[in-house]
């Protein structure tokens, strides 16, 4: 009997349970970490940092935009070095950087000393995106896990939601008191996201490779060269890049802009209600994940979940710039995000189906790379918007922006494919019917198909 390198791995090495589980920590102290600030942000630069608001937006494009520039030398560094040493890398700077952020007002510094310390943060979150999806991954191929990777990404978003809301709250509470307290609790909690990193991250089904310092020019130009090999010149894959950056346009600036936003509809000054509105927020996105994982039971095509989440989230984010009262805007706000929950994760997982293994976390990167530059100059376009007009013109330009996703999921539908179907096991049907891989379909996207080489083939209650 023949025994192959994934049988090999899974007698020796952790168990795709094990391995999930790590994952789900790591995601969740992780975003425990950065939720505390998540609902106050923008509020500390406009208050303590005394910028205005077309300032404070500018600074948060500048941190987006330093993320665009940083993704692709340190998705080499995830792609040689490791991804345990990409991730230990991301928290450390990111502790750096949020030391120096919460100390610019105390220094005197202003719009350019917040414009440095974006950067650096932006530096240190290029550095965790790609690489801890693309450890997971590997890590579950090696293992012989054979489940739909939908599931656990979706659950890991669970994780990093039901952490949001804990740090949503507690930062809301802690501005009350100081705007600057969040930002010192998240320093600790980073400490304690490296240790756990540290411990109980080790790159699995992955090879690490040293790279010396005099071939990183030449790496960039192999890694960058083959990001478009296998990325944007694969119809698939760029489709998928294009459905995320659409959305990117109006997210981060949608984020950042409901705090002055809603304080202003409810006509009050109380941060603590921001608070709970990023708790509510975090609650909308668990909703989409869980939704992802029941619609996931059962057969049928991402391109359906994708088409259902982009055009709600446009629609909803038109309406908050419509809507003339407080409650009916925070409503339609968590109505997109809940969207934006079934979306990011069936978008990713479409993504990771026609990546190969080896480029992974470069694809990724480069995917990022595409929705950071989207993001930052939907940031500083929707911020001058805002400052020219008003934020509530802002939000019904970004939700028209948003829609430019639809085209690509279209796109995404018409060409079909294995890596498009969802098969589930739901209801008294035990898989869905075997669809041979298409020409053109990432080798990783087998892993699907040899799902149902193990049942009996019986078709499956139909989601599209």
């Amino acid at each position: 009997m023949t025994t192959t390198s994934s049988d090999a791995f899974a007698a020796t090495g952790p168990s795709s349970s094990q391995i999930a589980r790590t994952y789900y920590v790591i995601a969740g102290v992780y975003t425990l970490s950065a939720s505390l600030i998540w609902g106050v942000n923008t509020i500390f630069l406009l208050r303590s940092g005394h910028l205005t608001l077309l300032e404070a937006f500018t600074a948060n494009a500048i941190f987006t935009g330093s993320m665009a520039v940083f993704e692709v030398p340190t998705g080499i560094v995830a792609d040689t070095r490791g991804r345990r040493f990409s991730f230990l890398c991301s928290v450390a700077v990111l502790l750096i950087g949020t030391l120096a952020y919460v100390a610019v007002p105390s220094l005197g510094g202003r719009f350019v000393a917040f414009c440095v310390v974006s950067v650096v943060l932006g530096l240190g979150y290029t550095f965790y995106s790609g690489a801890v999806e693309a450890w997971l991954v590997d890590a579950l191929k090696a293992s012989g896990d054979r489940e739909p990777i939908d599931r656990v990404l979706a659950r890991g978003q669970l994780v990093s939601s039901a952490a949001m809301l804990a740090g949503a709250v507690a930062g809301g509470l802690l501005a009350s008191w100081s705007l600057a307290a969040p930002y010192l609790v998240r320093s600790a909690l980073l400490l304690i996201a490296f240790v756990v990193g540290y411990v109980a991250m080790h790159d699995v089904g992955f090879v690490v490779r040293a790279l010396p310092m005099r071939e990183v020019r030449a790496e960039m130009a192999r890694i960058g060269r083959q990001s478009i090999r296998f990325g944007w010149n694969e119809r698939r894959a760029r489709l998928a890049i294009l459905a995320g950056a659409a959305p990117a346009v109006f997210l981060e600036w949608g984020y950042h802009a409901w705090q002055p936003y809603f304080l202003q509809l409810v006509g009050s000054g109380a941060i603590w209600i921001l608070g709970w509105i990023a708790a509510a927020i975090a609650v909308a996105m668990m909703l989409g994940n869980w939704l992802v994982e029941r619609f996931t039971q059962f057969c049928g095509k991402r391109s359906t979940l994708l088409l259902g989440a982009g055009v709600v989230y446009a629609a909803a984010a038109i309406g908050v710039g419509l809507a003339n009262s407080f409650a009916l805007a925070v409503s339609l706000y968590l109505i997109g995000m809940m969207s934006a929950g079934v979306f990011q994760p069936v978008r990713q997982a479409y993504l990771h189906q026609v990546v190969p293994s080896e480029q992974r976390a470069t694809v990724l990167s480069l995917a990022s790379l595409v929705s950071s530059t989207g993001s930052m100059l939907g940031q500083g376009g929707l911020g001058w918007v805002a400052a020219r007009t008003s934020l509530a013109t802002g939000y019904v330009v970004g939700g028209a922006l948003t829609a430019l996703a639809i085209p690509p999921v279209v796109a995404i539908r018409k060409l079909g494919g294995v890596a498009d179907l969802i098969l589930g096991k739901a209801g008294r049907y035990t898989a869905c019917a075997t669809l041979a891989l298409p020409e053109g379909v990432a080798v990783s996207a087998q892993r699907d198909v040899e799902v149902v080489a193990s049942t009996p083939i019986e078709r499956g209650p139909q989601a599209a």
